[in-house]
């Protein structure tokens, strides 16, 4: 199929497509300028927001064949280069700014997490043939958002950020959350898969929206499913999907 082919309804299309991405950029902005201002809760608005424009433009671009109708534009380098700066740049600098890493050490925390995550975003199979993120993904600004929650000494942060640096290089699989076709060959499992991690994104929001008041189930929810997801993703590391021809 040409370009010639493809009806200026399936270009327009498209092109929202590659708006809505690019969007990501200006939510990373306005997180950066929340966070220069100090204005933690803000930032972690934006952030989510961010989140949410990730969790939805891979899907919208499949169903718009946005390959096909704009093949002059690199949807994917696109996304690559949002979610560096919105889920590496934006929390390496939220840790540069908060005071949650030891004195001294935050340019220190928030370069390794920059470099890291370069790594892991220049690895040709960072995202599996069977749709999964291969080393730790790069998912900061959640991790910084359990550390700004969970209030924990500036030592054991600074900890958990060179632990999961190192992750990055270990050759786990992680769940794609918008990807699930490989979690289980169980359509029930895949399912209940994505209403958790529905339900993960509603106690998330619930979190923030009630801070700094603490609401236990939302936070067993929001844990909960953290923990689900990395239990799960260590599980298909090692007992991948078998597909059997029909």
């Amino acid at each position: 199929m040409t370009t010639n082919d493809v009806s200026k309804r399936r270009q327009t299309a498209a092109w929202m497509v590659h708006l809505v991405t690019a969007s990501g950029a200006v939510w990373g902005l306005l997180s950066l300028w929340s966070i220069h201002n100090r204005n933690f809760i803000a930032a972690f608005w934006f952030m989510g927001a961010a989140i949410f424009v990730d969790a939805i433009d891979g899907a919208l671009a499949r169903r718009a064949r946005t390959k096909e109708a704009t093949p002059w534009v690199d949807g994917e380098l696109l996304d690559n280069i949002i979610d560096y700066f919105n889920y590496t740049m934006v929390p390496a600098f939220f840790l540069l700014v908060s005071g949650m890493l030891p004195p001294g050490w935050a340019l220190l925390g928030g370069s390794v997490i920059a470099l890291a995550s370069a790594y892991q975003f220049t690895q040709p199979d960072a995202k599996t043939d069977d749709h999964f993120f291969k080393g730790f993904p790069s998912y900061w600004n959640i991790v910084v958002f359990y550390l700004f929650f969970w209030q924990l000494s500036p030592a054991v942060n600074m900890a958990i950020v060179l632990f999961l640096a190192v992750m990055v290089f270990v050759p786990m699989k992680y769940i794609y959350p918008s990807r699930l076709e490989n979690v289980s060959s169980n359509r029930w499992v895949r399912r209940g898969t994505l209403v958790a991690s529905l339900l993960w994104g509603a106690a998330t929001l619930g979190m923030l929206i009630v801070y700094p008041s603490v609401n236990p189930l939302f936070v067993f929810v929001s844990m909960g499913y953290a923990v689900l997801y990395f239990f799960m993703s260590l599980y298909r590391t090692f007992r991948p999907v078998q597909r059997y021809p029909a």
